[in-house]
């Protein structure tokens, strides 16, 4: 067996006899002893370097996840039509230039793609950024739609936590002219619909409004220049500590310490429409005219959630920012909270399951003449619910379904294959979810324990007496009970036993 030494040796030699001019035949018989060396060591170094995975930050999904995907996907659908949404779809990748400047910081997280015949592509890191696009390319001043696809990060992915390069966005934005914070309270009031009905746990969504925190970061002395850069900092408090926030501020983006001090007293602050009456009479911030709109459309918002009935889950929070350049108003962000703690201790907040908030410009970065279309929006984070949802079902070791057979067409004796593939098919052509096993004579036993295992309810047997008889003997596999069916029954039976209740 050759190995990298004697293919670097054979290799010299080839080219020694070619400097040389050596006769053509010693020369070609050389060059195939050295591919001959060459693809064996290649065979082997295949072998032993070839390994089976997903690449960093993606996963596959098992039949038993897509169950618990699926179910969580149904629950965000209905909920969205409910509110009357559309639904679109868009490229997965767009031209680079659609992406390039409206994530901050964050685009450096941006999947470039190789350039495949002249034009300069990405793959999609929101669902946001296409939306705008495609209202702008289709010259759309009203919509309300729901958008649910995979984007991708490049980021350092933490799987554990339900963070990933590749991951699906649940979108729901509303685009259009309307009076202030209505379509917004909707978006919060979607939010809380969601989250209370996947029974996550405890959650509080927290909100803010960028023209508050713009008003802030001026009277606090931030240079304008700095704005964006300091909001990405102040984003990072619900990670790192405001020690830690305020060092990067000072040290890192060299913004003076009295400002950061300033900003510090700030965004401590936290409550509901006792804190936005106290900010209006704020002697700094009152005199700043972002802020006073911001905190008066703040104020319109909580009582339109008290008309919804849900600021018990709502906290007006100044540290809440949210990194991405295109939100221009109200910005909310919806986190579980951990139950376990010390008596008396505030409950720990266990990661984000969804944000969103208001973009008024983006559209206009896209239209020609600018246009402006006014959009506010709400993106579910499914791979955060999934992966709570899947560690605590592990942990109940409840049983999931992975098909949904209503049931399955057997036979006790042997020679009855036909008999079955008739009955299975008028079942399939009565809209009946129905299985047959695939061999010719299985036996009884086999049939039933394939029931139990894949959780199928019922079972149609048919046999020499119940053809002679034109009836069909239904088995519940739970309990045993087992009845005779006339066959023209047997579909409105199969319905009503395994109709939802």
């Amino acid at each position: 067996m050759a190995d990298e030494a004697a293919v670097r040796e054979q290799a010299e030699t080839v080219r020694r006899l070619k400097q040389q001019k050596a006769d053509p035949d010693e020369i070609a018989k050389e060059v195939a002893k050295l591919l001959e060396m060459k693809a064996q060591l290649g065979g082997d170094e295949g072998k032993h370097k070839f390994v089976l995975k997903t690449p960093k930050g993606t996963r596959d999904y098992s039949p038993k996840q897509m169950a618990i995907r699926e179910r969580v996907f149904s629950a965000i659908i209905s909920c969205f039509k409910r509110h009357g949404a559309e639904v679109i779809d868009t490229p997965v990748f767009e031209l680079k230039e659609t992406l390039t400047g409206k994530y901050g910081e964050d685009s450096k997280l941006i999947y470039d793609l190789k350039d495949q015949g002249g034009e300069l592509l990405s793959l999609r890191y929101d669902l946001t950024v296409p939306f705008a696009r495609y209202l702008a390319m289709n010259k759309i001043c009203s919509i309300k739609r729901y958008h649910i696809a995979k984007v991708y990060r490049r980021d350092n992915p933490a799987m554990t936590r339900g963070r990933y390069r590749e991951f699906y966005q649940c979108d729901f934005d509303i685009a259009g002219q309307f009076d202030p914070m209505i379509p917004d309270a909707e978006c919060l009031k979607i939010v809380h619909e969601i989250l209370s009905d996947l029974q996550l746990g405890d959650f509080i969504i927290k909100v803010n409004d960028r023209r508050i925190l713009d008003g802030m970061f001026a009277v606090c002395g931030v240079p304008d220049p700095k704005f964006r850069t300091i909001c990405s900092s102040v984003d990072k408090l619900d990670k790192m500590s405001w020690e830690e926030v305020r060092s990067e501020m000072v040290a890192e983006k060299g913004l003076c310490p009295e400002a950061a001090e300033r900003i510090g007293e700030y965004v401590r602050l936290q409550g509901g429409l006792e804190l936005i009456e106290q900010l209006l009479q704020d002697p700094k911030l009152s005199q700043n005219k972002l802020a006073r709109e911001g905190l008066g459309d703040m104020k319109l918002l909580f009582e339109y959630l008290t008309l919804f009935g849900i600021t018990g889950k709502i906290r007006f929070d100044l540290s809440l920012a949210r990194g991405l350049d295109y939100y221009t108003g109200v910005i909310y962000e919806a986190v579980l909270l951990q139950q376990e703690g010390q008596a008396g201790e505030e409950p720990l907040g266990v990661g984000s399951v969804a944000g969103g908030g208001r973009y008024d410009g983006l559209v206009g970065m896209f239209d020609p003449k600018g246009r402006r279309v006014p959009c506010v929006g709400v993106s579910i984070g499914i791979e955060r619910i999934f992966s709570i949802l899947e560690q605590r079902l592990e942990a109940s070791e409840e049983k999931i379904r992975t098909t949904e057979t209503q049931v399955l067409v057997a036979s006790a004796q042997k020679k009855l294959l036909e008999e079955r593939l008739k009955l299975v098919s008028e079942l399939w052509d009565a809209g009946i979810k129905a299985e047959v096993l695939y061999k010719k004579n299985p036996k009884l036993l086999n049939q039933l324990q394939y029931c139990e295992e894949s959780g199928i309810p019922l079972v149609a047997i048919v046999g020499e007496q119940e053809l002679k008889d034109g009836v069909v003997k239904l088995r519940v596999v739970a309990t045993r009970e087992e009845v005779n069916v006339g066959r023209e029954s047997l579909v409105e039976e199969i319905r009503m036993r395994t109709s939802q209740p």
